[in-house]
Protein backbone atom coordinates (compact mmCIF):
# COMPACT_ATOMS: atom_id res chain seq x y z
CA UNK A 1 0.00 0.00 0.00
CA UNK A 2 1.63 3.25 -0.81
CA UNK A 3 0.27 6.80 -0.28
CA UNK A 4 0.94 9.93 -1.73
CA UNK A 5 4.00 12.17 -0.80
CA UNK A 6 2.40 15.45 -0.24
CA UNK A 7 2.66 17.85 2.68
CA UNK A 8 -0.71 17.28 5.17
CA UNK A 9 -2.30 20.47 6.01
CA UNK A 10 -2.68 18.57 9.88
CA UNK A 11 -0.10 17.82 11.85
CA UNK A 12 2.72 19.82 10.76
CA UNK A 13 4.76 22.19 12.50
CA UNK A 14 7.03 24.01 9.88
CA UNK A 15 6.86 22.97 6.52
CA UNK A 16 5.06 19.02 6.88
CA UNK A 17 7.68 17.59 5.54
CA UNK A 18 7.99 15.24 8.36
CA UNK A 19 4.33 14.64 8.61
CA UNK A 20 4.38 13.70 4.96
CA UNK A 21 7.16 10.91 5.53
CA UNK A 22 6.00 9.62 8.73
CA UNK A 23 2.66 9.50 6.87
CA UNK A 24 4.26 7.68 3.94
CA UNK A 25 6.39 5.24 5.82
CA UNK A 26 3.66 4.40 8.85
CA UNK A 27 5.18 5.97 11.60
CA UNK A 28 4.60 9.31 13.81
CA UNK A 29 4.97 12.83 13.06
CA UNK A 30 7.43 12.93 16.45
CA UNK A 31 8.76 9.62 15.49
CA UNK A 32 9.72 11.26 11.90
CA UNK A 33 10.81 14.65 13.85
CA UNK A 34 13.45 13.03 16.55
CA UNK A 35 14.74 11.03 13.29
CA UNK A 36 15.53 14.40 11.60
CA UNK A 37 17.49 16.21 14.80
CA UNK A 38 19.78 13.24 15.24
CA UNK A 39 21.06 12.72 11.65
CA UNK A 40 21.44 16.79 11.75
CA UNK A 41 24.15 16.16 14.48
CA UNK A 42 25.58 13.72 11.79
CA UNK A 43 27.78 15.46 8.74
CA UNK A 44 25.47 15.78 5.75
CA UNK A 45 22.91 17.81 3.72
CA UNK A 46 20.18 16.92 5.79
CA UNK A 47 19.08 20.44 6.29
CA UNK A 48 19.34 21.08 2.33
CA UNK A 49 17.23 18.07 1.94
CA UNK A 50 14.13 19.44 4.43
CA UNK A 51 14.23 22.43 2.15
CA UNK A 52 14.07 21.12 -0.64
CA UNK A 53 11.25 18.57 0.02
CA UNK A 54 9.74 21.44 1.32
CA UNK A 55 9.78 23.27 -2.20
CA UNK A 56 9.35 20.51 -4.46
CA UNK A 57 6.67 18.55 -2.21
CA UNK A 58 2.95 19.83 -3.25
CA UNK A 59 0.16 20.46 -0.02
CA UNK A 60 -2.19 18.04 0.66
CA UNK A 61 -5.19 20.23 -0.38
CA UNK A 62 -3.79 20.84 -3.36
CA UNK A 63 -5.55 18.67 -6.45
CA UNK A 64 -2.83 17.66 -9.12
CA UNK A 65 -3.56 16.28 -12.77
CA UNK A 66 -1.56 13.73 -12.65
Amino acid sequence: MSTALVRPRDGRMIGGVCAALARRFGTKPTTMRVIFLVSCLLPGPQFLLYLGLWIFLPNGDERTSW
